[in-house]
């Protein structure tokens, strides 16, 4: 992930005076804010790769904040939500929390706290991108190998050693070596250890 690219803080509530405050106090600090009367607009709005957050509340005129959370996470939208509401209760911060929520704060919050949350929601993001990044690295890498080198593969993370491969594929032990060796350099794995690491985060993508 670039340094140098400034992450949007993405702020939700028909209070516009409040919708106000929040975008001026983002930007103080030196990061990128939009802000929208409704979830509508918001879902309107063409998103980037760059990391984002999500400052959200809880009672909007359409749909409910805690309806909107769950309306995103049906429809792929993955982003860390921050909720924000005057007339919250332990019950609804639980729902929210649970659902994936990185922080539930109640009006009047102070300027820090929120800070200190939309911080918190952006490294979970960029850590969320980092680890989209890596599997679509090795989903690219998986793409060279052979069918006998995937097969390969699977067997040799299943812990089978090369003389036990050769017997399941009916190949002779030499070949095995070779179909390794072949896996261990298209993968970039450095021993089987990494290889294991690699077939764990790519379990959809390998037969079963």
């Amino acid at each position: 992930m670039k340094s140098s690219v400034i992450p949007t803080v993405f702020i939700i509530d028909d209070d516009r005076g409040m919708r106000q405050s929040i975008q001026d106090l983002v930007e103080s600090v030196g990061l990128r804010a939009e802000s929208f009367a409704t979830g509508e607009e918001f879902l309107r709005r063409k998103r980037t790769n760059d990391p984002s957050c999500l400052v959200l509340d809880v009672r909007l005129p359409q749909i409910s904040g805690l309806d909107f959370q769950r309306q995103l996470a049906e429809t792929g939208v993955e982003i860390p939500i921050i909720f924000v509401t005057a007339h919250g209760d332990v019950p609804m911060s639980v729902r929210a929390l649970k659902s994936g929520a990185v922080e539930f704060l109640t009006k009047p919050f102070r300027d820090q706290d929120l800070l200190d949350a939309i911080q918190q929601a952006l490294q979970r993001d960029r850590a969320a991108r980092e680890r989209q990044a890596e599997i679509h690295d090795l989903q690219e890498r998986y793409q060279t190998l052979t069918a006998r080198e995937r097969e390969v593969m699977t067997l040799v993370v299943s812990g089978m050693l090369n003389k036990q491969i050769a017997s399941e594929i009916g190949a002779s032990e030499a070949t095995v070596k070779i179909h390794r060796g072949h896996v261990m350099q298209k993968m970039q794995a450095g021993s089987v250890i990494d290889l294991l690491r690699m077939a764990d985060k790519l379990k959809p993508s390998l037969p079963q």
